[in-house]
């Protein structure tokens, strides 16, 4: 027998609750507005998707469908996963390269109403991969929002010969906040190496971060895409646990909730350091 579905917002009992306290206090709970988690689906199933909710659905707030991997589904089943993804009041969206196929085709307007059919309740723009002409970007951000989705855009190429000028993404950062959107992914890719704040090994190069956040009124208002432990490591060290997270694994969740509470490694560590000063 399947185990009752919560509500959003609705809190259950935590198997160590009244024995461990987590190292790290503070920690957002959903509906969270910082610390978000965005998990990145590549082929996540019906059963799985089941057993992702169950497990992890109150460290989940975005799940997208990455690429244009959302085109290969059967209609029916992709509404059907939407409405199980948002009644865990999760945000579910397609990525931000197949909406730049839309571009290029000039189907903009076709693709959103599409997506609100599917179920999608956000929307992300990108131009990681085609050109696309800030007002053209403004436009479609402002069309989403109008269409009633959430909007989440992203910066960066993903073709790491393609380095923008720290300016423009300063530029680019706060005029989507200032046309709809929600949040700004900083670009890693899947593989989070060699692109963005990230070198060939994975490595953070912290003078990037620096810079960037160096030009950004408020850094919560950034996602950075993270999908190595030690990158998220690294930006939990530098933000705290709240800070936003992109590109994560299905199968990585729970583990980077430990980093981000303090029950794994080195943000354990610092916890313990910390309360003995």
């Amino acid at each position: 027998m399947r185990q009752k579905e919560m509500k959003p917002g609705e809190s259950r009992s935590k198997a160590w609750e009244g024995v461990i306290r987590m190292p790290v206090s503070g920690r957002s709970r959903k509906p969270r507005t910082t610390g978000l988690t965005m998990v990145i689906d590549k082929n996540v199933g019906p059963r799985q998707l089941d057993d992702l909710l169950d497990i992890a659905s109150d460290y989940i707030d975005v799940i997208k469908l990455t690429f244009g991997t959302s085109a290969f589904y059967d209609g029916k089943l992709l509404r059907k996963k939407n409405a199980k993804i948002t009644e865990r009041g999760i945000e579910v969206m397609p990525g931000g390269t197949f909406l730049e196929v839309a571009v290029w085709q000039g189907v903009v307007e076709e693709y959103l109403d599409r997506a609100k059919d599917l179920g999608f309740s956000a929307i992300e723009v990108s131009d990681g991969t085609i050109d696309i002409g800030l007002r053209t970007r403004a436009e479609i951000i402002r069309q989403s929002v109008d269409h009633g989705f959430k909007v989440i855009t992203e910066v960066g190429k993903k073709d790491p010969h393609e380095v923008l000028p720290i300016s423009l993404i300063h530029r680019l950062i706060g005029e989507d906040l200032e046309n709809g959107a929600l949040k700004v992914i900083i670009e890693a890719r899947e593989a989070g190496k060699g692109v963005g704040i990230f070198d060939q090994e994975g490595r953070t190069r912290v003078d990037e971060m620096e810079n960037i956040i160096a030009g950004v009124p408020d850094p919560a208002v950034l996602i950075w895409e993270a999908p190595l432990k030690n990158q998220q490591q690294d930006l939990i060290l530098r933000f705290g646990p709240n800070v936003n997270l992109g590109n994560i694994p299905p199968e990585e969740i729970l583990a980077l909730e430990a980093l981000r509470q303090g029950v794994r490694g080195d943000t354990l560590k610092k916890a313990y350091l910390d309360s003995r000063k």
